[in-house]
């Protein structure tokens, strides 16, 4: 589209999901494409409707969308994340139809007031790759906390051939241990999130894999999720203590997918781990950079990001 144009900014309506689903659908495949990539969604535009599905269970109302007055089309899109801590930034796109028409710096603008007018940071994992969305976040006062290796593996239908120390006990995570997964993941990266944790262990949409892991006095030294739906096959968010209790939950994980190729992120910082993870077979696919706009601690530990949900 050509000319000068102009939009309105307002929350997300829920008779709007399907349209947002394929702005997102097609906006993120475009741009893969566009830089010699394999698309990210292999199925119908439908798929995508599971960031609208779980980001409303999560936090309604927030998504932000940029309507085009004068066709009524909605030209962009951006999830946040409301939480104790601090406010995340989810997803965002724009069609490659009103691309240079500033939408993204205006969705991040806003998004910003939100979290001012809390006093609260923002927090967010972008594409190392993607200088567009680089620049658009370090202008904006993002500074980049942490580098991680986005890394995929072909699970083999037989599982993993990894074997569980006899120090770490895991087991699948339920309702008492979330103060427990509150604490560490305070602990190791100064942040909350209550309500992602109870989604996760709840599973009322039924894609979810929730681990904790203990060690051999059963204190709780690492937890890690995974979603398993075709919008989105990845293991996180989670902490671990260390690489050694990284590679113990990372391979639980995995290992209920057995027969599919799962993403997971790992920080470029844990040698061991990657290297365990190279040795399974994984493959290195993206860069991304955890950034913060605001106070942070230092990570410790090892932490896990992922794209479903984008809360920490």
């Amino acid at each position: 589209m050509t000319g000068k144009q102009e939009f309105s900014y307002r929350s997300m309506r829920t008779g709007e999901w399907q349209e947002v689903a394929e702005l997102i659908h097609h906006s993120t495949n475009s741009w893969y494409q566009a830089n010699g990539k394999d698309t990210i969604f292999t199925g119908p535009p439908s798929d995508a409707l599971l960031f609208c599905e779980v980001y409303e269970d999560l936090d309604p109302g927030c998504c932000l969308i940029a309507q085009c007055k004068e066709t009524g089309r909605i030209a962009g899109s951006c999830f946040y994340h409301p939480r104790t801590s601090h406010i995340s930034l989810g997803i965002m796109n724009v069609s490659p139809d009103f691309f240079g028409k500033g939408i993204a710096r205006n969705l991040l603008t806003r998004i910003i007031k939100v979290a001012e007018d809390k006093s609260l940071p923002v927090r967010l994992v972008s594409s190392a790759q993607n200088l567009d969305s680089f620049s658009l976040y370090t202008r904006q006062g993002f500074s980049p906390i942490q580098a991680f290796q986005d890394m995929y593996l072909e699970v083999p239908e037989k599982g993993l051939n990894f074997e569980i120390p006899t120090d770490h006990k895991i087991q699948k995570a339920h309702v008492g241990d979330i103060e427990e997964m509150l604490d560490l993941e305070n602990k190791l990266c100064g942040i909350e999130r209550r309500k992602d944790l109870q989604y996760f262990i709840n599973n009322k949409r039924r894609i979810w894999n929730t681990f904790v892991c203990r060690n051999k006095h059963g204190k709780m030294v690492g937890f890690l999720s995974s979603v398993d739906h075709p919008a989105s096959r990845m293991v996180g968010p989670g902490v671990a203590e260390n690489e050694k209790v990284a590679e113990v939950m990372l391979a639980t994980l995995l290992d209920q997918f057995r027969g599919k190729c799962p993403v997971f992120l790992l920080p470029v910082t844990a040698k061991n781990a990657v290297q365990t993870a190279y040795s399974w077979g994984a493959r290195n696919c993206e860069i991304h950079f955890a950034q913060c706009r605001g106070t942070y601690p230092p990570p410790k530990g090892v932490t896990f990001p992922t794209f479903m949900p984008e809360t920490a």
